[in-house]
């Protein structure tokens, strides 16, 4: 037989054998993996590297190739751009993204959806939230206003002379921060008479300090604000490390303890300083559980072409949120530490 009549006997066998296999729905080449990216705020933050090990676990479950960038910074839009663009070159199917910035990443985000990628915003939505396909995230009202009331409650009738300090992320570039203080706020019982600013203009404030979210700024943002007024007995932390700072400050000049602190986050580290009487209140929120929800919506998007819905009566999807304290309040619903351990993230 000659070596053309060869080829051509072994392709026919081929191809017949295909066809046997394909009608009892047997395959002879696996498909290729959903391709996807994660792209954190920076790779250093508790908050973002348990976020990183929940979305690689459930990408492993369901078979995703997935990649992962952070920032060098928090605010370095830069290197989130260039992984948007690293990920449409490498034909990803989805991108889910912590924004460092709001705004500026905003055109990037657009060329990927133009790509026909899903594109989800996971902790904090984009500006506008619209720009992505969806967000996955913590109400940050909601978490702001849980401990405002519980910190209403707990001053009781003290609360209406209450001196408050602000410890914010980041006062002249803020993400979450707004939704956070006004929720704060509004739960206290304060009025807010412009939803964008942190310009909320009344007595009881002491002042707004930028801590970065760290708890070396959240010690020298307590210090500022001490030293304006250190008649201070509330203190609102935008995350746990700003009010493990604060709580040093005030330590420092005897106050510990004889001052309310609370906080958002609800890290294993943040519940335990709840445990040890550092923080008095705690809205946790699930940073494990935005991952998964997201990779699952580029799988469901991949396959079927089908985007993810927003909770009822909101622009983005609700993770939900649960106060956590030693101390319940009457009407403020919550959970104690022991339960909050089970659910908490990070070390």
């Amino acid at each position: 037989m000659s070596i053309r009549k060869t080829i051509a006997t072994r392709t026919v066998l081929s191809l017949a054998l295909a066809g046997v296999l394909g009608a009892f729905g047997v395959t002879t080449a696996q498909a290729a993996p959903i391709r996807a990216c994660l792209i954190t705020k920076t790779d250093s933050n508790p908050y973002f590297v348990t976020m990183r090990e929940g979305a690689l676990a459930e990408a492993k479950k369901l078979g995703v190739d997935l990649k992962t960038y952070a920032g060098k910074y928090d605010g370095d839009n830069q290197s989130q751009v260039n992984a948007i663009e690293t990920c449409i070159a490498d034909g990803a199917k989805g991108i889910l993204i912590t924004p460092s910035d709001t705004k500026a990443i905003v055109p990037t985000v657009e060329k990927a959806r133009k790509a026909g990628l899903l594109v989800i915003a996971l902790d904090t939505a984009l500006s506008p939230t619209s720009a992505a396909d969806m967000t996955f995230a913590t109400d940050n009202f909601e978490a702001g206003k849980l401990i405002g009331e519980w910190a209403k409650a707990k001053l009781g009738a003290k609360a209406k002379d209450a001196k408050i300090a602000m410890l914010d992320l980041s006062i002249t570039h803020p993400t979450v921060d707004i939704e956070r203080d006004h929720g704060f706020l509004a739960g206290f019982g304060v009025p807010i008479k412009d939803p964008n600013t942190f310009n909320v203009p009344d007595k009881q404030i002491v002042g707004h300090a930028e801590t970065g979210g760290s708890e070396e700024g959240g010690q020298k943002g307590m210090e500022t604000l001490l030293a304006r007024n250190p008649n201070i007995n509330l203190v609102y932390a935008i995350n746990e490390p700003a009010a493990f700072g604060a709580y040093q400050a005030l330590k420092s000049v005897g106050k510990a303890g004889h001052v309310t602190i609370v906080a958002i986050d609800g890290s294993c580290a943040g519940v335990k300083g709840v445990q040890e009487g550092i923080i008095d209140a705690d809205s946790q929120q699930y940073p494990l559980k935005m991952a998964s929800l997201g990779i699952k919506a580029i799988v469901k998007w991949a396959k079927d072409g089908v985007k993810p819905q927003a909770s009822a009566g909101k622009d983005f999807f609700n993770t939900g949120t649960q106060l956590i304290t030693a101390h319940p309040e009457p009407g403020v619903p919550s959970i104690d530490p022991a339960e909050g351990a089970k659910l908490c993230w990070g070390k």
